[in-house]
């Protein structure tokens, strides 16, 4: 996400007719989605063009995106309708979504990255959405990734470190979850346009209690 009128920045990428990190599911998500039992009601916020909420549909979840971008909105539904599925999306901003407590089996944060000020905030009230049980699938990159970018752009990701991850802010922001797994990784992404090369995530996966 921008600082520098973020929606206007999502628009002009998603707005493009190539999907700006393509079309198949993040590799973290496909490997873990498994931990969440069939037929689960998930959350997907920062969705974008719905590459992830779409593939957990085509596995037969119930999926609810929301994204501050309407041309992300228009991709997702492209793909969900060329997929076969249906996904519930909402353009909207993460200050202005509400559920209600313990509504969804799922919540998955896929290179949902957020202002400093607000990172902590989201994780938490997104998290306060998930039932008791409920499983966490993020993937993001760290604030280490700023030396990955340095050497090559394409990799991609906040040049904000504040807006970067660290397992520390993991483990703070999703404090009273049973961690199955969280790591920090060097991997190599090829998503799309603007997620190329080698770089530096945190990958978390974590059980509500």
């Amino acid at each position: 996400m921008n600082l520098q009128k973020p929606t206007q920045m999502w628009n002009e990428r998603y707005g493009a007719e190539a999907f700006a990190y393509g079309e198949l599911p993040n590799e973290f998500l496909k490997a873990e989605l498994a931990r969440i039992p069939e037929n689960s009601s998930i959350l997907f916020p920062a969705d974008g063009e719905g590459r992830n909420s779409v593939y957990a549909a085509t596995m037969g979840h119930k999926c609810t995106s929301f994204d501050l971008s309407e041309e992300g909105k228009k991709k997702a539904l492209l793909l969900a309708d060329k997929q076969g599925v249906q996904i519930n999306y909402t353009k909207i901003d993460a200050e202005e979504i509400e559920f209600n407590k313990d509504s969804f089996d799922g919540l998955v944060l896929i290179y949902a990255h957020f202002p400093a000020d607000k990172k902590s905030k989201f994780h938490k009230k997104f998290s306060s959405y998930l039932k008791p049980g409920g499983i966490v699938i993020l993937e993001g990159f760290s604030k280490n990734n700023l030396e990955y970018v340095a050497k090559n752009e394409k990799i991609g990701g906040p040049r904000n470190i504040d807006m970067l991850l660290s397992c520390e802010e993991i483990e703070h922001d999703f404090e009273g979850f049973e961690t199955l797994y969280l790591a920090e990784e060097e991997i190599e992404l090829h998503e799309g346009l603007y997620h190329n090369g080698i770089g530096s995530v945190v990958r978390y996966v974590g059980r509500k209690k």
